[in-house]
């Protein structure tokens, strides 16, 4: 158990690698990614302004639906039917991946510090630091929990549309963010990475707990835990057939 467990967080360590890059280049002030920042600021805030009904729905898409809140909410939601089955590893995971991300998307932002864009005639505010984005770093984690959760209750023919729509939310949430000008581009791909990393971190431990429990290893287009679907074994009714023999 000990060297799965190291070996899960070795992969957690690599997966954080771009992660790293990415954090060494934004402490430098690294021209080449500033310029692309900048740019992407620019453009995307010009359209946000000649098209307001536009902003609107990304406002919308923003600040309700794919708010840190109610993604957080959803994964709650899930761990608590997950509970409910007594899939205890399963809702520990779960738990922790999601408040795991929390918390190291909250540090690396205090330990950064790094001012949000300011733009005239601004579309959106948003308080706090900017890297990484808490909006794209909740996206990737939350979505991964819910998908690798559930996948194994969708017939296979829907699992790729489940696929693609947890990758849109992802991708949606980072280009929402850009677009209000509440998030520097660079920000978003930090919130991805990190976010990604923690998932890789969690999900390979998970499966050193499964392996431990003699359960076998699973392909992750199943799911983490494809056990879920079985159905729950009735309580026996003890007394019963000793009563009937007794008769």
């Amino acid at each position: 158990m000990g060297v799965r467990l190291l070996l899960a967080v070795g992969a957690g360590a690599v997966a954080a690698v771009p992660f790293g890059l990415l954090l060494l280049l934004v402490e430098g002030a690294w021209p080449p990614l500033l310029r692309l920042d900048a740019g992407a600021a620019r453009r995307l805030h010009e359209v946000a302004l000649e098209h307001p009904g536009w902003t609107a729905t990304l406002r919308f898409l923003s600040d309700w639906l794919w708010d840190p809140a109610t993604l957080r909410i959803a994964v709650a939601l899930l761990t608590g039917w997950l509970l409910y089955r007594r899939a205890w590893r399963l809702a520990a995971w779960a738990a922790t991946t999601a408040i795991g991300g929390a918390l190291t998307g909250v540090l690396v932002k205090v330990v950064v510090e790094r001012a949000r864009p300011s733009l005239q005639d601004p579309v959106a505010q948003a308080p706090g630091y900017s890297f990484p984005s808490g909006h794209a770093m909740t996206a990737t984690t939350s979505c991964a929990v819910l998908l690798l959760v559930l996948l194994p209750l969708v017939p296979r023919r829907w699992r790729g549309l489940c696929w693609a729509a947890a990758g849109i939310s992802v991708v949606g949430v980072g280009f929402t963010r850009i677009a209000l000008g509440v998030h520097w581009f660079s920000d978003v791909i930090g919130g991805w990475l990190l976010g990604g990393a923690v998932v890789v971190l969690t999900g390979w431990a998970f499966e050193a707990w499964r392996s431990d429990a003699g359960r076998p290893r699973t392909d992750v287009s199943e799911g983490l835990e494809p056990e879920l679907t079985d159905e729950e074994p009735e309580p026996r009714a003890y007394g019963t057939e000793s009563g009937s023999r007794d008769r």
